[in-house]
């Protein structure tokens, strides 16, 4: 493998700006390009700001990563296969740097940030044989072979998360189909597009999905517009600077967020809907990379932020040592008077805090598990 330590970022073709490691090689500096100064946007509002001059990446938190450049590598089951193929390199992944991995996920992964040069280290080919890769997914996970590691790679769209993933399009569009790992039971597909449906039916807004061979849920992507046209992507980890590992969320910081990235009440709304919708339906994996906000051209051409639809909704009553990765007013345990006292902090009225518990509670259907407490 080639040695990496500068990377030219783009979006659409088009120069962002160019990152490098520092000399000590322990953090990124990136700066961006004086055309995409003029012309852009900031690729991530908190962090990299849109303005000339080089910015230094914290050392903590996420290795000396940005976090927006995080988003762009795989984790997870992402992580696992990258490791399992390197190896079939004679390549130890632990010696990599940032600059390394993001050049391996080059054009290849989501949304629409790319890295060039770009370093080409799986090869593969689409399949759409969903029971097969389920099923070398499942001998890879257990460590009866690792042989396809670099084809599930492939499939996988450099794709987020602990459950394995493809990606693929047909005739309806473009799509992310889910399968199991070897800890979910046997019909989580099945249970996540249940959860989707009563989700929509709370009001919260989620991408089109369905069910694939009547067990795979299948999601459609919405880092791709229907054309194939990549779309900017940041998760609240990414713009946060936050790592899986560090469970400091609350409901507060992502509404806060999202007013402050969007700027639209509709969206603060519709955060406050999922944080009742996660509590009342026991869905614990509510970490900071299980939320996403877009970026898209309104009609005269300027580029808005927008709250991303809700993905990852399904049961993990497990949690974090039995608690979700998101806290309401700083508890695990919240009342009604925690639920209203968080939308308080970003000026929801106390009878719109109300209404949008009462609908969602009203709505849960079978997956209400969780009875909150009036106080």
């Amino acid at each position: 493998m080639n040695k990496v330590d500068r990377l030219t970022v783009k979006y659409h073709g088009e120069v962002v700006g160019v990152t490098s490691l520092t000399p000590d090689d322990r953090r990124l500096a990136f700066e961006y390009d004086p055309r995409w100064l003029a012309e852009g946007f900031s690729i991530s509002p908190l962090e990299l700001p849109l303005k000339a001059g080089l910015f230094l990446a914290k050392p903590t938190s996420l290795h000396g990563d940005f976090g927006i450049f995080e988003d762009s590598l795989p984790d997870g089951y992402g992580r696992y296969l990258l490791h399992k193929a390197l190896m079939h390199e004679g390549i130890d992944d632990k010696s990599l740097t940032v600059i390394e991995r993001l050049s391996i996920v080059g054009n290849c992964g989501m949304g629409a940030l790319t890295y060039e040069p770009e370093t080409t280290m799986t090869i593969g080919e689409e399949i759409t044989d969903f029971d097969l890769l389920q099923e070398k997914a499942l001998e890879v996970l257990s460590e009866k072979q690792d042989t396809d590691a670099g084809l599930l790679l492939y499939n996988s769209g450099n794709s987020g998360g602990c459950r394995p993933k493809a990606v693929f399009s047909d005739t309806e569009g473009h799509w992310l189909v889910k399968f199991r790992h070897i800890y979910n039971p046997k019909d989580i597909g099945q249970q996540e597009y249940h959860y989707n449906e009563i989700a929509r039916k709370c009001g919260i807004n989620v991408p089109d999905f369905k069910l694939v061979n009547g067990k795979y849920f299948t999601t459609r992507r919405f880092d791709l517009t229907n054309d194939g046209e990549r779309i900017h992507t940041a998760t609240a980890g990414g713009l946060l600077c936050l790592s899986l590992s560090e469970l400091v969320l609350d409901y507060s910081n992502l509404l806060a967020l999202t007013g402050y990235i969007t700027q639209n009440p509709k969206y603060i709304e519709q955060m406050y809907r999922r944080m009742v919708f996660n509590y009342l339906t026991d869905n614990k994996d509510d970490h900071c990379k299980n939320f996403s906000y877009l970026v898209r051209k309104d009609s005269n051409g300027k580029f808005i932020w927008h709250l991303a639809p809700a993905y990852d909704l399904t049961l993990y009553a497990e949690g974090y040592n039995g608690q979700h990765a998101t806290s309401v007013n700083s508890t695990s345990h919240p009342t009604l008077q925690d639920f209203i006292a968080v939308g308080s902090k970003i000026k929801m009225s106390e009878k719109r805090c109300h209404e949008i518990f009462d609908e969602v509670y009203q709505n849960c259907d079978d997956l209400l598990l969780n009875r909150i407490r009036n106080k």
